[in-house]
């Protein structure tokens, strides 16, 4: 056979190896998850400044970022970052969980439906796991916040609400987490199914890249008025429940400030999403290095 001949012959589709064990999927959700926030947290101080921004006119993306850092410094692009921080790995953990219930740890072929369901169910159940976080950071991050770190909220909202004040917000968070995950997951399936199939590792990270961006963007699109409120109830600890609070900033301020901050969220969250798999895959891969068969 001619070279010219075996360059042009196709390459055996790439072989799925069996799902590694929990604690490697856990590991490699961390990690990226972590690396995702520590590269575009920015984007989120600047994302929550504009959704707790109650004017009918509200300060655009790129000026939000300019006055932070003109009138607080650098340095505050990154306040409030350590309870995300904290609380990737237990996020992470819900998501594999929920990931190997419905796949039957791999077993089971997945499916457009079976991945909205699956991203559903993770982020109903992770929305228990975040909301304390995520109060404490929307207080740090506020422009007006003179807590003095993650501490001092905490200290704060048990001294004024008891120990149930750090769940204010559940409910926006609960319906925040529960769109952004059944978008994402089945943004991305969807979208690798109509990708051509790689045969080469390279390719491969192409198609997460893609799916995964596609995947953010999505999710967003479709939380970020949950968001929205979720932030501004999360600040002031109004105790709203979330629909009727939609249609209040919907009638107050117009339909257009349900979505404020959606700029910085989704040019966060999109390039993030592929990062995040990005980063998965690469990590999944140097485990099953470690590992050895049967996961190579």
């Amino acid at each position: 056979m001619s070279a010219a001949a075996a360059n042009t012959k196709p390459v055996a589709e790439l072989k799925k190896p069996i799902p590694l064990p929990f604690a490697y999927t856990f590991a490699s959700g961390a990690i990226a998850g972590c690396t995702e926030l520590l590269l575009l947290y920015p984007l989120d101080v600047v994302k929550t400044r504009q959704q707790l921004d109650t004017a009918k006119t509200s300060t655009g993306m790129v000026q939000t970022f300019k006055n932070i850092v003109a009138q607080e410094g650098p340095g505050r692009l990154y306040r409030g970052i350590l309870p995300p921080l904290f609380m990737e790995a237990p996020k992470r953990a819900v998501k594999s969980s929920w990931g190997a219930v419905f796949t039957n740890n791999g077993q089971r072929k997945n499916t457009q439906s079976l991945a909205i369901l699956t991203g559903c169910f993770a982020g109903a159940t992770e929305s228990f796991v975040v909301t304390p976080f995520e109060l404490v950071k929307i207080r740090l991050q506020d422009k007006n916040s003179s807590f003095k770190g993650p501490l001092d909220v905490v200290k704060h909202s048990f001294k004024t609400s008891g120990p149930l004040g750090l769940y204010q917000g559940m409910e926006a968070t609960f319906w925040r987490h529960w769109w952004w995950n059944g978008g994402y997951f089945g943004a991305i399936f969807g979208v690798k199914s109509q990708l051509p199939k790689a045969t080469v590792s390279k390719g491969e990270l192409l198609n997460n890249l893609v799916a995964g961006t596609i995947g953010g963007f999505v999710g967003t699109a479709l939380n970020t008025p949950f968001d929205v409120v979720k932030s501004r109830i999360q600040l002031h600890g109004t105790g709203e429940w979330t629909y009727p609070a939609l249609i209040k900033v919907a009638q107050t301020e117009g339909l257009g400030a349900l979505y404020k901050g959606f700029a910085p969220k989704v040019l966060r969250l999109a390039p993030g999403g592929g990062v995040l798999l990005l980063v998965v895959e690469a990590l999944s891969t140097v485990f099953r290095g470690y590992l050895g068969p049967p996961y190579i």
